[in-house]
């Protein structure tokens, strides 16, 4: 018998009379007519060349080529049911999915705390990994799965890619509390004058690639001439440097009123009118419906779109 012969509703049909013996309860369970269950009968039969289900006054009794058939036929069709339904039934609060994330090092700072305390209340078991969005193929490990999701100001990923906004986001410039430009302004956001901010002292993170890149070749482009004393790939240590040092440093908003509430560090605005960065969450168009991705890209515009 070859399987390209075989309509696997009449399996269905098979196992529901196996289970119910009666035509008219596997007909309302299946939602068709019973002549319709009695003419997938009629296949079966012919399929198998046995009667397969006998009429008597107890219902439809299965031959003992029926009760051959059974336990096979409903391995299966629990098999398919698996292959068909495996992404249903993703349940974050019992899932031990890993996912791996893009996203450059300000954005672990700003993401990973409160995306990790949301997690261990609502899904204990799933595990997050992260990659630099610059140290990998992204568009090819995204299409492949190796990495499910990205976030932060990234051009290049257009086609084959979702997207959704999560904020927007201006640039400061950042110092430690007492600072000689740390001056009394009436105004909280008060603006670094251009000359002070061309004379002072700048540590600068390199980060090619990025929004914070797009920020910096904007500012060689203006002729915007800084005093680079220090420069760093990365933003894990800036806090600190800023802390202990007189250096300045050009960053995200988000980041400065993050060092400022952990680290006392001090942020105006920038003297120059830098374009605001947008961040957003991609996603390859391939894993648009699986769920699971679904529920993460959920969660995290729920925790932090704008």
């Amino acid at each position: 018998m070859d399987l390209h012969s075989v309509d696997l509703n009449l399996l269905v049909v098979f196992q529901h009379l196996y289970n119910a013996r009666r035509v008219s309860r596997v007909a309302e369970t299946l939602g068709v007519t019973q002549p319709a269950i009695s003419n997938s009968l009629a296949r079966l039969r012919k399929l198998f060349n046995d009667e397969l289900f006998i009429r008597t006054s107890r219902g439809m009794l299965p031959t003992p080529m029926a009760i051959e058939l059974a336990e096979p036929v409903a391995a299966a069709l629990d098999a398919l049911h698996g292959v068909f339904n495996r992404e249903l039934a993703f349940d974050p609060a019992t899932s031990q999915r890993a996912f791996q994330i893009a996203m450059t090092d300000i954005g672990e700072v700003h993401f990973l705390p409160k995306l990790m305390h949301a997690l261990g209340e609502r899904a204990p078991g799933i595990t997050i990994s992260t990659v630099r969005n610059t140290a990998v193929n992204l568009q090819e490990e995204m299409a492949a799965g190796q990495v499910d999701l990205a976030v932060g100001h990234l051009p290049d990923l257009t086609t084959e890619f979702f997207q959704r906004r999560l904020f927007r986001q201006k640039y400061v410039c950042m110092f430690r509390p007492g600072h000689p430009l740390d001056r009394p302004t009436k105004s909280r956001m008060a603006r670094m004058a251009l000359e002070d901010f061309e004379h002072a002292e700048q540590v600068m993170v390199v980060a090619a690639g990025t929004g914070h890149g797009r920020v910096d070749d904007f500012m060689a482009r203006a002729h915007v001439q800084r005093n680079i004393r220090l420069r760093v790939p990365h933003f894990v240590a800036l806090a600190d440097i800023l802390h202990a040092t007189d250096l300045i440093a050009t960053v995200t908003e988000k980041f400065a009123q993050r060092s400022a509430q952990h680290f006392g560090l001090r942020y105006v605005d920038h003297p120059l009118d830098l374009p605001d960065v947008q961040i957003n969450l991609f996603w390859h168009a391939r894993y648009h419906r699986e769920p699971a991705s679904q529920w993460m890209r959920a969660l995290l515009f729920e925790l932090f779109s704008e």
